[in-house]
């Protein structure tokens, strides 16, 4: 008889998103296209901001550290939820599981607490100009990245490792298109009370301290923008903060709807629709609000447009 408690040699079933319908071939093509569109404009916007050195700000290199938890995030998930539908095959392997829990948890963490660097760098940008170089210098900037890397990572193994150590005797069906902790934990046969408990206290600590520390530099940008004489000065502060907090808002609204409602509000085919904008869509929204909306952006991108064409 398998031994319920030895999850190395499990295999669990994703459910995924899509049928073999008409319609949801039509949805996984736009997957594949929202997946590769990402790629490529994530790749793209740490390839320019690495080449143009008017670039080569605290700003910026926050913006390359974004669009690359961006790519490695839909590389976490996409390629394999396409080989699976593809190949009629919706297996993974305990080890695979683990991997895209750690990975998601990474990078989704990672990502909460970058953004909150993101939107100091901008509060000392507009706030105190003068001081910028100094307040904003690269030692604070590198400590920043490797302090969100790190405590994403952190949040991910603990998370991974204490989600693949419950016995599962039962079903084996996630009901979901990548493996996630709390659906991985709902077919556990053991008493998780604890652990989910644990799971959602580190989900608000991890969403809402990120999100106190934007809340509060966006309140300190709108006091200093209030005060400020110029209409061209209040234009230009806006500008600058704006893009971020289209970031910001995408980013937490999906998050926080997927994470911080309680049990009895959760439904296995919304949270997946809602997973499916966070992990694959945000990803291909961010570079685009970039550019767009980034003066600096699309004047470095015109620049490497005349060089090469």
């Amino acid at each position: 008889m398998e031994n319920a408690s030895d999850t190395t040699g499990i295999n669990f079933i994703l459910l995924g998103l899509f049928d073999y319908t008409q319609t949801h071939l039509f949805l996984f093509a736009m997957v594949l296209m929202a997946f590769l569109t990402s790629l490529m404009g994530n790749t793209f916007m740490i390839m320019l901001i690495q080449v143009d050195p008017q670039l080569h700000t605290p700003m910026y290199f926050l913006l390359s550290q974004l669009s690359l938890m961006d790519m490695m995030l839909v590389l976490t998930i996409v390629p394999k939820m396409a080989a699976n539908y593809l190949m009629h095959n919706r297996s993974i392997s305990s080890a695979g599981c683990g991997t895209q829990i750690f990975l998601f948890l990474t990078l989704g963490g990672g990502e909460c607490f970058l953004l909150a660097a993101m939107a100091y760098d901008r509060y000392v940008a507009v706030c105190h100009p003068l001081r910028y170089p100094i307040l904003m210098n690269q030692k604070l900037c590198l400590h920043m990245t490797a302090g969100s890397w790190l405590l994403g990572g952190v949040d991910g193994l603990m998370q991974a490792g204490a989600t693949l150590s419950f016995p599962y005797c039962h079903s084996r069906e996630v009901n979901h298109f990548f493996c996630e902790a709390p659906s991985l934990v709902h077919l556990a046969c053991a008493n998780t009370v604890i652990f989910e408990f644990f799971m959602y206290v580190c989900c608000v600590l991890m969403l809402l301290i990120p999100l106190s520390l934007i809340l509060a530099s966006y309140s300190l940008i709108l006091a200093a923008v209030l005060n400020m004489q110029s209409t061209a000065a209040r234009k230009k502060a806006f500008a600058t903060c704006s893009s971020h907090l289209a970031v910001v808002g995408l980013f937490y609204g999906t998050i926080m709807f997927i994470y911080m409602r309680p049990k009895s509000y959760h439904s296995g085919a919304n949270d997946k629709v809602v997973s499916a904008f966070y992990t694959i869509f945000t990803p291909v929204l961010n570079p685009l609000i970039y550019s767009v909306r980034n003066k600096d952006v699309k004047g470095a991108l015109r620049k490497w447009l005349v060089r090469h064409f």
